[in-house]
């Protein structure tokens, strides 16, 4: 095409849509709902990437950590003593949970201590309130709060707060520490104080969980990868390992790199939502252009002139729509960050990322192409008769169209594409694409149900506006199957959301009646538990339960697989070894728990049937195989990592002793429910005579009980630590509400797209309604009948909307409930009815208010747009 030519086309193009500025408005507003999504997303996933690549020293505060949860073995002492030799700094730290006692008032928290060495950290800075508070750290027996902990003891810097046996001065709280994440605090707040001073404190003993850590500054950038390579292998001997800066920030980059892919696939929905906006409103554009297109073929234009212009207004609506969404998610990007902030352990400043905003400038133009292509191509059947012949000549999209096919193709393979790109991973492309595709089917389906059956219910008995309203949605030109997906994917999201949160918490919810444990007392010693069980005793609480714990590691695995040499080879290789190396914490007893049954083997104690399945057998039956063989019970899953099955060896390394055993059975166990659960359970004689601590769990009658019990506690037993469930149930419920604010921040993106569906349904269908309106007039109908009957076909579609969304909701939470989180699903009625009755009302809302201007018209109005 010439130049003239085309000038001539965007000169029509222009003066084609001097009438149509509603139709084109909607259709700006469905592309830039949908491009804001993903630019801010796109933004946000630059600015951390370039956050997380400025500081990855940070992330560990250091060059390389080597960290072990044992006390450093003597290669692992000797290799810190030739580093520091050779130039390098080492600051050695301490970490641990303990609780915190304000000695002035009693009040008790657990928190998370950190003893560390001058030096610490070497790269970033710890930012306190006051500003000197971590410079003074070391200079006594002083200690740097988390804000939280301060409010919890009710303490303020001068005052002093006990840790065991030592007591120290607070200096001030923590802003920021470097490579950490604030919400980390919600669970146990840290506490800072000098590593000199922790052998006074008493806290480090046998059973305590410690991890032990040293933070290196190498005197070249390399160093740490070279140390990595020659000494991770010595040091795995000693059950230490060795950190990099430049890996910690290659597992945050994975890490983070799969949350931002879930969110841009989040947004995504908002963009493919608009993009049926942008079909629906571009039908509605085109269908009121058919008169001036064959008046333009008239005048000599041709089809294919006249499909340019129609497919240059997309692509100029369209880059337009995209400019609105880039500026809209420069701004959505400043709130995504301050909602994400806190999960970081970097800073991410928002700011506008060139890249994203060009991607969104692209995908915008795009989706206002492909998706508007559909209802553009029915004007190259556009005939020149229907200027004369407009009320007898068919529609132009009627008929089979080879090109439509194409069309239909073509958004199918360039959506799915862009699925793709958004994930970056085929598998969660598919999962995610699959399953918006299998939600917005199933949506339609309804919807096409609803309107077969409204069709043909009886309706003789309803008033005239209800009756007038339910009509309306089986009529011709009905928008129905179009609003009800749009609107009730929105919906299907915000009640995933809303589902999923509630059913996370049920596990360490109190249940009803009170039966349920609310009080973990652990690191309780040997000689201790006597005294822990009085305390309970003297105050009236019940002591729901009380476990051994006896440390231990895996020395050795016989695999025994009779007759299938290739079998017990494959699950040889498949041992990780993370469960081969790890620190097992087990415990003995002669029966199942609440939380467990056995799935395979058998359970040797001697009560008959053992739970969950399989006969029971006494100890020396188990025990056949030798005499100083005992059986053991291994949870299913981690049998699974060190590929062992019933039947198979394990020698066990028990603080130096070996325990020879036998897999007697493989147990599931539900890991969510609040009761002590072990990877390995022994039978009691197995571990006669064993170091061990204990495990107490109790039930305090109201708050102020609790609080009384846990300073009893640390007071006569400073040791101790105890762990209140109703605190970590409201880090949880905090954690997760987080986490569900920035997914409903994305999904009402989606919401919003549904609702300039909805607008464009009610535009689609004007004319009609202006005939219809004038009609009703002529027959009697007063206003408020027309005006009930547009509210009550609104408040249906969406009353469906919503209830098809909510069912879709409660079936994919029911399954990430079971299946991936496994914790019991419960539907909370009350919020599930106010999110359907809020978008039932909202929907009501704009469509009765965007239609009633054809309601009111007048005839001459009608009469005009004819």
């Amino acid at each position: 095409m010439s130049s003239r030519g085309l000038a001539a086309v965007a000169a029509l193009a222009w003066r084609e849509s001097r009438f149509a500025r509603r139709h084109l408005a909607l259709l700006l507003g469905a592309v830039g709902l949908g491009v804001g999504a993903l630019v801010a997303v796109a933004g946000f996933r630059a600015q951390l990437a370039r956050a997380i690549e400025d500081g990855a020293r940070t992330l560990l505060g250091a060059d390389a950590t080597i960290s072990s949860r044992e006390p450093f073995g003597p290669r692992t002492s000797a290799l810190l003593d030739s580093l520091r030799a050779s130039g390098a700094e080492v600051a050695r730290t301490t970490s641990f949970a303990s609780m915190a006692l304000a000695p002035a008032d009693g009040r008790t928290r657990l928190a998370r201590v950190r003893a560390v060495e001058p030096g610490f950290p070497f790269y970033g800075l710890v930012e306190t309130d006051p500003p000197d508070a971590w410079a003074s750290l070391q200079q006594g027996r002083n200690a740097v709060l988390d804000p939280g902990l301060l409010t919890a003891l009710g303490v303020q810097p001068g005052d002093s707060v006990a840790l065991g046996q030592a007591r120290f001065v607070v200096r001030g709280s923590l802003v920021k520490v470097p490579g950490d994440a604030e919400i980390a605090s919600a669970f146990a707040p840290r506490i800072y104080v000098p590593a000199r001073y922790l052998d006074e404190t008493g806290l480090v003993g046998f059973g305590s969980r410690v991890e032990y850590e040293a933070a290196l500054r190498l005197p070249s950038r390399g160093s740490a990868e070279a140390l990595e390579r020659t000494h991770t292998r010595n040091l795995r001997v000693e059950h230490a390992s060795v950190r990099t800066a430049e890996e910690a920030q290659s597992q945050l980059t994975e890490s983070l790199g799969r949350l931002g892919s879930y969110m841009a696939l989040v947004g995504s929905l908002a963009l493919v939502l608009g993009g049926i906006g942008v079909g629906s409103a571009t039908a509605a554009y085109v269908s009121r252009k058919w008169e001036s297109i064959a008046t333009l073929r008239c005048l000599g234009a041709t089809s294919g002139q006249v499909l340019a212009v129609y497919v240059l207004q997309a692509a100029a609506l369209g880059a337009a729509g995209a400019g609105l969404g880039v500026a809209l998610g420069f701004a959505a990007q400043r709130v995504l960050t301050r909602l994400v902030a806190s999960f970081l352990p970097v800073d991410v400043s928002p700011g506008l990322d060139l890249s994203a905003a060009a991607a969104g400038l692209a995908i915008g133009l795009w989706a206002a192409l492909a998706f508007a292509l559909l209802p553009i191509l029915g004007v190259r059947r556009v005939s020149p008769l229907r200027a004369l012949r407009r009320r007898l000549e068919p529609s132009a999209a009627e008929g089979k169209d080879p090109w439509r096919w194409a069309g239909w193709a073509a958004v199918a393979v360039s959506t799915a594409l862009f699925f793709l790109l958004e994930a970056g991973s085929l598998k969660l492309a598919a999962i995610f694409g699959g399953g918006a595709v299998a939600a917005l089917g199933l949506l339609a389906l309804l919807a096409w149900g609803a309107r077969r059956t409204l069709a043909g219910l009886p309706r003789n008995r309803l008033p005239f506006p209800i009756r007038q309203g339910l009509a309306s949605l089986h009529r011709p030109g009905s928008q129905i199957r179009v609003v009800v997906p749009a609107l009730g994917l929105g919906v299907f999201l915000l009640a995933t959301v809303l589902l999923v949160r509630h059913n996370l918490l049920i596990p360490i919810r109190p249940a009803a009646g009170g039966s349920r444990a609310d009080l973990v007392v652990w690191d309780v010693q040997d000689d201790q538990a006597e005294g822990v069980g009085a305390v309970l005793a003297a105050r009236g609480l019940p002591l729901l339960q009380k476990a051994p714990i006896v440390p231990m590691r895996i020395g050795s695995i016989e695999r025994a697989t009779p007759g299938d040499e290739a079998s017990s080879s494959a699950r040889r290789g498949r041992a990780s070894g993370w469960a081969v190396r790890r620190e097992y914490r087990s415990t003995f007893r002669d029966s199942l728990v609440g939380s467990e049954r056995v799935v395979e083997g058998r359970w040797w104690s001697p009560a008959g049937t053992a739970p969950g399945g399989g006969e029971a057998a006494a100890n020396t039956e188990e025990g056949a195989a030798g005499a100083d063989t005992y059986p053991v019970s291994m949870e299913q899953d981690v049998a699974g990592e060190l590929g062992v099955r019933v039947g198979d060896r394990i020698t066990w390394d028990v603080q130096g002793v070996p325990v020879e055993t036998r897999v007697a059975s493989l147990r599931s166990v539900e890991w969510a429910r609040f009761e002590p659960n072990f990877f390995a359970v022994f039978p009691p004689g197995a571990l006669a005579g064993a170091p061990r601590s204990w495990v107490v769990l109790t039930r305090a009658a109201n708050p102020r009980a609790s609080a009384a019990l846990q300073s009893a506690l640390v007071r006569r037993f400073p040791n101790v630590s105890v762990l209140d469930l109703t605190v970590i149930q409201q880090a949880l419920d905090e954690v997760l509400d987080r986490v569900a604010t920035i997914i409903r921040f994305l999904a009402a993106f989606s919401l919003g797209a549904g609702f300039v569906v909805l607008l464009g349904a009610v535009s689609a269908s004007r004319l009609e309604r202006l005939r219809e309106a004038v009609l009703l007039k002529t027959l009697g109908a007063t206003r408020g009948q027309v005006a009930t009957a547009l509210v009550v076909e609104y408040l249906t579609q969406g009353t469906l909307a919503a209830l098809a969304g909510i069912a879709l909701g409660v079936a994919a939470a029911w399954g990430l409930s079971r299946w991936l989180f496994e914790v019991p699903f419960e539907a909370p009625l009350p919020a599930l009815v106010a999110l359907g009755g809020l978008t039932a009302l909202l929907a009501a809302a704009i469509g009765a208010g965007a239609g009633w201007s054809a309601y009111r018209g007048t005839p001459m109005e009608a009469l005009r747009e004819e």
